[in-house]
């Protein structure tokens, strides 16, 4: 369903598995109409998938096409105002500006090393060297939101609060951060193809440019004055067993509680089986390293209150949490149970990462909304 939609329910087939079906079928079909610069995102295109998708349809619902489909970039960055599909989550979405991370791959290794056995969820101490990768601040169709099943919950970017209670964040739903590969471009003739509480507050449109959504003033402001909050620099990466976990942390702030300083992070991570057998996840097991010198360890039932099964069909789960301590950094580290169909388990390692703070400015001023308190 790279190209296809219903009117209110995004089908949940999207994903790395059938993406790669649904971009053979729309290049076969388009290249016998010898139309490669008109590819439009119709769902008669679909034949290998057909079958899957009217299943997935709710009763009395249609789909709809909802724009040309383009050809994904091997190179280069997306600009501004470029309209996508995210191919694992399926939602459609807008893109922002783009952020330059460090990926650290740890299923990288050199040719002149071997990967060293280890028990897993042990914590390895190797070093690995980060390569530049291009990620996406994007906003979310509110209409798809509710209909990411493979996810926890719509994802936000989160704020501390700006008074007392050290506790409170604010969210302002619907911002993700996606990257490069996961970007399944195409165009619309709509003015507003999005829609989202902020789509026009930070971008406009202006039929003479390419995409046709420019950035307004209030969206370099908001990016300006909340850069630090925002930013994402470090990814890391990490597979066992066919199951690759991939997390992305991110300094929120600092605020004082009860005469100390509490130091805020919050990480988004994304679980994705790579293989063909289903799994569960049933517990997490973290390890938590706080630079003032105490190390806590918490386990628990699965995640955010849910124990995802990961499927050919739904190969990836995503979710965000926080953590604070009493120190400006840290590091965090630690394994998921997965459980297969014949009762078996065996552990995942969750990739070392280091929590860094920044300066601290507090994130208030220009926060334009909508705002939902999280405390």
């Amino acid at each position: 369903m790279a190209a296809c939609v219903i009117r209110r329910t995004l089908l949940s087939t999207v994903n790395k598995y059938n993406r790669k079906h649904a971009i053979s079928v729309l290049n076969v079909d388009l290249n016998s109409r010898q139309t490669p610069n008109m590819k439009r995102l119709s769902c008669s295109l679909f034949n290998v998938q057909q079958k899957r998708l009217m299943s997935s349809r709710p009763e009395g619902k249609v789909l709809e096409t909802v724009g040309v489909f383009e050809a994904p970039k091997q190179q280069g960055k997306y600009e501004t105002g470029q309209l996508f599909l995210h191919s694992v989550f399926g939602y459609r979405g807008i893109v922002l500006f783009p952020w330059h991370a460090r990926l650290y791959d740890r299923d990288v290794i050199p040719a002149t090393e071997s990967k060293p056995t280890e028990p897993p969820g042990a914590h390895r101490s190797k070093e690995v060297k980060g390569k530049t990768h291009t990620y996406y601040q994007v906003l979310i169709d509110t209409r798809d939101c509710p209909h990411i099943s493979q996810r926890s919950q719509t994802e936000a970017v989160t704020f501390l609060a700006n008074h007392d209670d050290s506790r409170a964040l604010y969210a302002i739903p619907g911002l993700d951060y996606v990257s490069h590969e996961d970007i399944l471009p195409y165009n619309s003739t709509d003015q507003v193809p999005i829609q989202h509480e902020l789509f026009e507050r930070f971008l406009q449109f202006n039929a003479s440019k390419v995409p046709p959504f420019i950035p307004r003033d209030t969206l370099q402001a908001w990016q300006e004055k909340n850069h630090p909050w925002l930013e994402l620099s470090d990814v890391h990466r990490e597979t066992t067993e066919n199951i690759r976990v991939t997390v992305i942390p991110f300094y929120m702030g600092m605020r004082e509680a009860q005469n100390s300083h509490v130091y805020w992070w919050r990480y988004c991570i994304r679980l994705e089986n790579m293989g063909e057998e289903v799994v569960q996840l049933r517990e997490r097991h973290w390890r938590i390293f706080s630079l003032s010198g105490t190390l806590e360890t918490v386990r628990g039932r699965g995640v955010v209150g849910r124990e995802p099964v990961l499927s050919e069909e739904q190969p990836a789960f995503q979710y965000s949490s926080h953590v604070s301590l009493q120190a400006p950094s840290g590091h965090m580290w630690g394994s998921y149970r997965l459980e297969r169909p014949n009762g078996t388990f065996f552990d995942v390692r969750i990739p070392p990462f280091s929590l860094e703070s920044k300066k601290d400015d507090t994130p208030n001023g220009f926060l334009p909304g909508p705002f939902t308190s999280l405390a």
